[in-house]
């Protein structure tokens, strides 16, 4: 079986997960890596990558999910906030109602990424009206900078392993 690694990496959170996930599989059978493309749709088992954007997955990412019939695909994310489960699993319910019938999910993986500065300086100006609302926004940003750590990586290997097997 081939495989492809598709991703949209705004800030390189996504692409981390995307070269952690293209090490652990046999290079011989990689069809594609990169941003979408036709050509990864061609391959039958379909590794993709985004990154959060007001809830769900980029355009781009959802355009090439659109456009997918017949394979088995393995949907892997970050997001700015972390820290909730529950919060992963709603982002990643969105991302997957962009995949047609006739493709089968089989894994999901989800974890926190940085976030550009300026973010954390809007949140700075914002917290002057109103702290109670963006402290706890700068907080997280400021978790946010270790992510994706290797606790991430090997949470994200051991997700994708048993789609190997």
């Amino acid at each position: 079986m081939n495989y492809a690694i598709v991703y949209s990496s705004k800030t390189g959170n996504t692409k981390m997960l995307a070269d952690a996930i293209n090490a652990l599989l046999p290079a011989e059978t990689c069809l594609y890596c990169g941003e979408p493309t036709e050509k990864a749709a061609q391959a039958d088992l379909i590794f993709v990558g985004f990154w959060t954007d007001k809830g769900s997955c980029d355009e781009a990412v959802a355009q090439f999910l659109k456009s997918l019939s017949g394979k088995k695909v393995f949907l892997f994310g970050t997001a700015g906030f972390g820290g909730s489960p529950e919060y992963y699993e709603q982002i990643l319910t969105h991302v997957e109602a962009n995949l047609p019938e006739g493709n089968t999910l089989v894994g999901k993986y989800m974890c926190q990424g940085k976030m550009p500065m300026s973010v954390r300086d809007r949140y700075v100006k914002l917290s002057e009206q109103d702290p109670a609302r963006f402290n706890p926004l700068i907080e997280n940003f400021d978790r946010a900078l270790a992510h994706p750590n290797q606790e991430d990586v090997d949470d994200l290997s051991n997700a994708v392993r048993p789609v190997l097997a």
